[in-house]
């Protein structure tokens, strides 16, 4: 999304090249049956994301044979940046150690984007394994009235046009605000310049009643939210296909975290199908808000 964000956020590479989609990455239901694409908030105006870093020690939970991977650890770094009248900057850091039981490697993918209130982003992601650059992913997009128009720089030069898709920080702030009025399911078309930036995902989210720290029990990194501890959340699932999926077909990958009216997220749960992840908040630091000052004409 986090926003695909959490969003966002992570495509598996198996077998010990692991690196993540991007997103409040970035976050199910499998078969969906008709797409009914979001309309976007206009331009960030109604909910007041703050600016932070967050960092999420990850554990692996679940793997199967198939994946190659025996243990994982690690750690993702998070931090967003902006307003909504100057645009949205995100950096990300997801950082593992993948143990195959024969050998052990570092995966390291690093990431920024910028989305502006005026229907443009930009993209750039590398990926290493133990230190050396194994792909690197550069672009625009710019929503037009056919769609969305990618100009991508790297892997390599080509441009694309896709279907109208929302970019991460407008996707989130569709979920607080859906989550608001008490909606709890809903699809959408998603943009996050992740892979190799040349396609969107076709997401379907599912929002549970709102809770508080400790309701279930099980709220292990509420203590590392500080001031946001006790404030209501909501529990969230995000699972991202492919597009032009047909019939009855599973996620690529899904994300399940909690998040806050602020867009904060914490408690993640990243299943990629063959393997899953957890992501325990470890650290959090609010940054000052930016105002956002309309101009005056």
């Amino acid at each position: 999304m986090f926003p695909k964000t959490f969003a966002n956020l992570l495509s598996p590479h198996r077998r010990c090249q692991v690196a993540p989609r991007q997103g409040l990455a970035p976050f199910g239901i499998a078969g969906i049956a008709v797409l009914l694409l979001a309309a976007p908030a206009p331009a960030f105006a109604v909910t007041a994301l703050v600016p932070h870093r967050a960092v999420y020690d990850l554990q692996l939970q679940d793997a199967t044979e198939q994946s190659g991977i025996s243990n994982m650890y690690g750690r993702m770094v998070y931090e967003f940046n902006g307003s909504a009248c100057a645009g949205y900057t995100v950096s990300f850091r997801f950082v593992t150690k993948v143990d195959s039981g024969e050998e052990v490697r570092t995966t390291d993918q690093q990431t920024t984007t910028f989305e502006d209130p005026h229907g443009s982003f930009r993209f750039l992601t590398r990926s290493f394994t133990d230190d050396k650059l194994e792909k690197e992913v550069r672009g625009t997009a710019q929503e037009t009235d056919k769609g969305l128009a990618v100009d991508l720089a790297a892997p390599q030069k080509r441009a694309i046009e896709l279907t109208r898709a929302l970019f991460p920080t407008e996707h989130m702030l569709d979920v607080i605000e859906r989550a608001r009025k008490g909606e709890k399911l809903f699809e959408a078309r998603v943009f996050d310049g992740s892979d190799s930036g040349d396609k969107s995902m076709l997401t379907t989210t599912v929002i549970g009643a709102e809770q508080k720290a400790g309701a279930d029990g099980q709220d292990r990194d509420a203590d590392k939210a500080g001031t946001l501890a006790k404030s209501p959340y909501w529990p969230v699932t995000i699972a991202y296909f492919e597009d032009h999926s047909v019939g009855d077909t599973t996620p690529t990958y899904r994300m399940t975290f909690k998040l806050y009216e602020n867009g904060v997220t914490r408690d993640l749960t990243l299943d990629y199908g063959d393997f899953v992840l957890t992501g325990k908040l470890a650290k959090l630091d609010l940054f000052k808000q930016d105002d956002c000052k309309t101009e005056q004409k």
